[in-house]
């Protein structure tokens, strides 16, 4: 399980700070009518903050679930994604590939989550 959390917590610091040196990726993810930059930035610190945290065995099980949550929060954007006609992702192979694996990262998420829970 030390391995799961180390992988994750890597890809979400990593996927948090290219959301800050590569923000014109990240905004055809996000709906018209947002603040695109607002809203890349705000989410590039949540995800840095939470992958972060997974380093942390006091707060392991609470980065764990944030990250849960905002797998379930992007999960509406990655189907969105997949009815554009060009997908933000690239490639609509791409975009119908994201989304049975993101279930599999919410799983992985509540592994950690399940496994980090402290003993009361």
């Amino acid at each position: 399980m030390l391995i799961l959390k180390i992988i994750f917590a890597c890809f979400f610091m990593y996927a948090g700070i290219m959301h800050f040196i590569k923000p014109k990726f990240f905004t055809h993810f996000i709906p018209k009518g947002l603040p695109k930059l607002t809203v890349n930035y705000v989410v590039g610190g949540i995800e840095f903050m939470l992958g972060f945290g997974l380093f942390f065995p006091s707060v392991s099980y609470l980065a764990a679930l944030g990250i849960f949550i905002l797998l379930i929060l992007f999960l509406p954007i990655h189907i969105w994604d997949v009815t554009k006609v060009r997908p933000a992702i690239g490639s609509k192979k791409l975009a119908y590939i994201r989304i049975p694996l993101q279930f599999i990262l919410m799983y992985c998420a509540y592994l950690i989550y399940q496994n980090s829970l402290p003993i009361l």
